[in-house]
């Protein structure tokens, strides 16, 4: 099984941004955790600050994947580009959220992915993704 990791602008500072929403740990840490815990899962794994490179990522993945964990991180509540991008491929995606970004400002509250994804999770921290990884295999 493969599944790609697409992480939007910003997520690039985990570990060292705002700790106390997003926690200590960088993701390159926290990946090789995942592939450690999943070893028969391919996990890939991008990260742009760039809304283009995330859709063009998403273009290049999107109908040879397994799954899409997408974490368009402040893009999630503005662009109808990678909303559209999603709604374009084939592979199924589940949108992740580090924070509960409904106990957060009310534009976070608006996603224009949301509607063409699988599924969300938010608010868990980096456990997210392991769950949204959970939900691609079947656990």
């Amino acid at each position: 099984m493969k599944i790609q990791i697409i992480n939007g602008p910003n997520l690039n500072l985990l570990g060292t941004r705002e700790p106390g929403i997003y926690g200590e740990m960088n993701f390159e840490a926290y990946l090789e955790e995942l592939r450690n815990e999943f070893p028969g899962v391919e996990i890939g794994y991008f990260q742009s600050n760039i809304e283009g490179e995330i859709i063009d990522k998403l273009h290049q993945t999107g109908f040879s994947a397994d799954g899409i964990i997408l974490n368009a991180a402040a893009y999630t509540h503005t662009s109808v580009a990678i909303g559209d991008a999603v709604k374009a491929i084939k592979t199924p995606v589940v949108e992740v959220h580090i924070s509960n970004i409904f106990s957060r400002e009310d534009f976070r509250h608006v996603s224009f992915i949301a509607p063409y994804c699988r599924g969300s999770i938010a608010g868990f921290g980096l456990s997210s993704y392991r769950l949204a990884l959970m939900s691609f295999i079947g656990i």
